[in-house]
């Protein structure tokens, strides 16, 4: 029996009176609500003055990397220039038949002719030229990692949280210290296409060599194998299946930074296409040039995964010559061939400029008649949502309500009468569904009624730390502690609060649109096959791209922002609810329907609790998306943290975006490893 000190509820108790007398208390101690600045530590100042120090001394020898890198950048990028648009495409296509199959073939020559066609062929080269040298260079440098992480157990304690940071740290913060190191031009693009892309590698390549078998390496072993025998021969043979998925997303993430190192690089390619067009606020442009991104995306994405899908299937070596080499031989012949015809007809050498078509300006005229149209609708669903969700999470239902928003003001009977209906809503749920619902309540009613960017942050710091000690533990809880007070003593809390206000409520609109799309989605094919490729798009399209639309409709602010957010994060939430569902024993569901189970306590009852941890992964990710386009958001007028950061890029001021951004992976590791624990607490009561 536990005792009194031990009892959740008397936890709880105390920090929520601890929390209630430092609200009201902040009214005379101003040091309650915001942290003293006298009392701010300089971080900012401190990293300045390192990194001017390291430049100064070591700036030589990283601007040698640089030249060195630029060379295998301009070779790849003119072979593919110099090469006919119809050789390429016959490669391509022949690379995904080996990969997939004939549809794969397809769908690749339809992409292909996609940026023939809009007259964006050598944009397209110029960035498969970037991630041609990035991709191999991540996969070399993860797989090093990986197997060292493997090998050594105290390496893997130092690369796991490494690559959290980096994972979770965004792009711009370290744009910062890569152009102060490299500086400007295509090599720093590469550099930083390298630093995010790697990660997932590391992660597989430790991932696949875990999960060999003890068999095959006993075996291995009693064959008389060497220890690097065992590692070439063995293991990374019957690992390789996992580490061609972690060169599939390692590939992904860096295509997901054209965009971005085109800012910094300033070469003539796809991302730099879209970055003219946003600059100009013209959707149709950006959202064709981004459509190329996507579909690069997408062939690579499948043409990865089909290659990893084959690397475990056995396959009798064939005596004849042709056989076993017959796919050289066919791209050896075949390019001859189509080289001799393009040679023939300038037409399969360069595309003429008069057939070349764009619909960029029938969506300009598209997007003009809705806003024409539909402008009052537009602005009372702004509004609305403004109004009565947004505001009241962000400063509090105590300063939100006015006769301009809610149409009356907010009197004392009025806050009299929240407070007691939330309080008989505590009582009932501590009686009816226990102490969890209650403690959630009680804080939810706190926080809607005196907002997110005005609670004091003594009692974040307790609240968060509690809640961390509750679902996983001292050692997360310790660390949540440590990752708060971070942000409270850099001065940087403001911030990060204002951007947990808004990537809450889009994690919680992402995560029920998401899931309640992947259950449907896992019982109805048709709206699988309908919404995979939109997913597609969506995950693969720039982030800069998702904006336009947004922000054509609705203008600058947070609202706009928000619905980028909620476009980007719900898909992991759709697509792990789906795969959740999908992939449950058969056995269970046919017990459940046998013993006379209808079809929603089948779905409520037996699926939806069986999947519930994949569906929680799914919440994790749907966080991570989330957090990830803040930075993003914030070229649309919302502040916080993603704001600090483009203060930082534009004022050279390395300190500043590299504080904010470490806030925002602090933000990200803490919601990660809750989440996480949750999980394993909810996989452990089913």
């Amino acid at each position: 029996m536990k005792r009194w000190y031990q009892n959740d509820l008397v936890h709880w108790s105390t920090v929520i009176i601890f929390t209630i007398i430092c609200l009201y208390a902040q009214t005379k101690f101003v040091w309650i609500k915001e942290y003293p600045k006298d009392y701010i530590i300089p971080l900012s100042n401190w990293l300045n003055f390192s990194m001017d120090w390291f430049v100064e001394w070591f700036g030589w020898f990283f601007r040698g990397i640089s030249w060195l890198l630029e060379w295998p950048v301009k070779g790849v990028r003119v072979l593919l220039q110099s090469l006919p648009w119809a050789v390429s495409v016959f490669l391509f296509c022949l690379i995904s038949h080996i990969a997939s199959g004939w549809r794969l073939v397809l769908f690749t020559f339809c992409a292909s002719m996609y940026m023939v066609v809009i007259g964006y062929w050598g944009e397209s080269m110029n960035s498969f030229s970037l991630v041609a040298i990035s991709v191999p260079m991540a996969v070399l440098l993860g797989f090093g990692i990986g197997t060292w992480g493997f090998n050594s157990k105290k390496a893997e304690r130092i690369i796991k949280p490494t690559l959290d940071l980096l994972q979770t740290i965004p792009a711009f913060a370290y744009l910062l210290p890569i152009l102060f190191l490299f500086g400007f031009g295509t090599t720093v693009g590469l550099i930083a296409s390298l630093i995010y892309s790697f990660p997932p590698m590391v992660r597989n390549t430790i991932l696949g060599l875990r999960q060999v078998p003890k068999e095959i390496i006993e075996s291995g072993i009693m064959s008389g194998a060497s220890k690097r025998q065992l590692f070439w021969l063995v293991r990374v043979p019957t690992a390789w299946r996992q580490i061609l998925l972690g060169v599939n997303q390692t590939t992904m993430a860096s295509l997901s930074m054209v965009i971005i190192a085109s800012i910094i690089g300033g070469t003539a390619d796809i991302g730099w296409e879209v970055l003219v067009y946003m600059r100009k606020a013209e959707l149709g442009g950006s959202f064709v040039a981004g459509i190329v991104i996507a579909l690069i995306a997408m062939l690579l994405d499948r043409i990865t995964a089909g290659l990893a899908s084959k690397s475990g299937t056995y396959k009798t070596r064939e005596k004849s010559f042709f056989l076993r080499n017959r796919y050289w031989l066919i791209a050896i012949a075949g390019t001859a061939i189509v080289f001799l015809i393009s040679f023939m007809f300038p037409l399969f050498n360069e595309w003429p400029r008069g057939l070349e078509t764009s619909p960029a300006n029938s969506i300009n005229q598209g997007l003009d008649f809705f806003v024409l149209n539909f402008g009052s609708q537009i602005d009372y669903v702004k509004q609305f949502a403004f109004f009565f969700i947004m505001l009241p999470t962000k400063i509090g239902l105590q300063f939100s309500v006015s006769p301009y928003t809610w149409g009356f003001d907010l009197t004392i009977f009025h806050s009299i009468f929240y407070f007691v209906l939330m309080i008989v809503l505590t009582c009932w749920s501590l009686i009816k569904w226990g102490n969890n619902l209650a403690i959630t309540i009680i804080l939810f009613s706190i926080f809607l009624y005196f907002g997110l960017i005005n609670m004091p942050w003594p009692s974040l710091i307790l609240i968060y730390g509690l809640i961390a000690y509750k679902i996983s533990g001292i050692s997360l809880s310790i660390g949540t502690i440590l990752g708060i007070s971070f942000l409270v003593f850099t001065g940087v809390l403001p911030q990060a609060l204002l951007s947990i206000y808004l990537c809450g409520i889009a994690v919680a609109i992402s995560f029920l649109l998401g899931a309640s799309l992947g259950i449907w989605a896992a019982h109805n094919d048709r709206v699988s096959a309908f919404m995979r490729p939109i997913n597609d798009t969506l995950q693969t399209m720039p982030s800069f791209v998702i904006l336009i639309p947004f922000l054509m409709i609705f203008k600058i602010g947070e609202f706009t922002a928000l619905l980028a957010i909620i476009a980007y994060a719900f898909v992991p939430a759709m697509r792990y609810t789906e795969h959740g569902l999908r992939n449950l024993p058969e056995s269970v569901i046919e017990a459940a329907t046998m013993i006379g189970c209808s079809k929603s306590q089948l779905l409520w009852n037996v699926k939806i609790p069986l999947a519930l941890p994949v569906i929680m992964l799914g919440l994790n990710q749907t966080i991570m998306y989330g957090l990830a386009m803040l930075v993003i958001a914030a070229l649309v007028g919302t502040t916080g943290l993603g704001q600090l950061i483009y203060i930082g890029l534009s004022k050279a001021n390395f300190g500043l975006g590299m504080i904010a951004g470490v806030g925002i992976a602090i933000i990200a590791m803490i919601a990660d490893r809750m989440t996480q624990a949750w999980s394993r607490s909810l996989e452990k009561k089913i």
